[in-house]
């Protein structure tokens, strides 16, 4: 008995991003992208505080929240994370990634520099600020314990994520079932798409990023501690590394005008040398 096959993968899921203007201003451009099964929503704070005067673009990618999970059946998701950095008019400018997409922007474009490219100048980028990232340096880090603790936080992850969006007088039950099915949403093919990025962070040509970089984080966050924060700034040739007291995973939502003021000390700090030492969380 025949039957009809799913169509094979190529590029995610076909699956097209889409890029607005989130805040217009004659500052510089920033491009934010949104992790996973979040959505453009989650920059709202930020546009609406002074982030350094920023001309804010922000981008609705296929890994966003309610969105089917097709674009995980590919093998390449930072394609999506290209096709956002070509849609700015007169280029990016500074990029702004949030947890998974931290990943993907690092893969694509040391990807790029590897193969003698030059994507800064393609994609008009004059800096990265890398929000909440996922990096290991050793894959002996990786141990089998992780597997199961990477699941349960990523559900952890999700109910952080709709509690800061939608306040404390949320019900913790339904707050707790809402998670649920947004990781049922996901699915199995995304979560394993954002697993299989992280476990390959300790081949990321981090070396040949060399435009000033700031990698932010929250001193709470479970999931992408702060010692990887500081070790991938550690491992960017022109990085600062920040932690925001009091917030976890979404500093820029959590402690907005904290995450604000460090995106424009960083964004005025463009072209000057970057101080030699990293802050340590609490």
């Amino acid at each position: 008995m025949s039957r009809d096959r799913p169509q094979a993968p190529g590029r995610p899921g076909g699956a097209a991003c889409t890029v607005h203007r989130k805040r217009p201003t004659g500052g510089t451009r920033a491009l934010l992208l949104h992790g996973l099964a979040n959505s453009s929503s989650v920059w709202d704070e930020l546009a609406g505080s002074e982030a350094g005067g920023l001309d804010l673009w922000a981008a609705e990618l296929p890994w966003g929240g309610g969105q089917s999970p097709a674009w995980a059946y590919g093998q390449d998701a930072s394609r999506a994370v290209a096709d956002a950095l070509g849609q700015v008019p007169g280029g990016a400018g500074v990029v702004v990634a949030h947890s998974f997409a931290t990943v993907l922007l690092l893969d694509l474009l040391g990807e790029e520099l590897a193969r003698g490219g030059d994507p800064f100048a393609r994609h008009g980028i004059e800096g990265l600020v890398l929000v909440s990232p996922f990096y290991r340096r050793d894959p002996e880090s990786f141990e089998y314990g992780v597997v199961g603790d990477m699941l349960e936080n990523f559900r952890r992850t999700m109910e952080e994520g709709i509690r800061v969006m939608a306040g404390p007088r949320l019900d913790p039950a339904l707050r707790r079932d809402m998670a649920q099915r947004v990781c049922e949403r996901v699915g199995p093919y995304g979560y394993l798409s954002f697993f299989r990025s992280y476990l390959r962070t300790p081949w990321l040509r981090t070396d040949l990023v060399t435009v000033p970089s700031l990698v932010i984080g929250g001193e709470e966050d479970f999931t992408a501690v702060p010692a990887e924060s500081t070790a991938l700034a550690a491992d960017l040739p022109d990085a600062r590394c920040r932690f925001i007291p009091g917030a976890g995973h979404f500093p820029m939502v959590e402690q907005v005008d904290a995450f604000s003021a460090a995106l424009g000390e960083f964004v005025d700090s463009i072209g000057r040398p970057v101080p030699a030492v990293v802050d340590q969380p609490a």
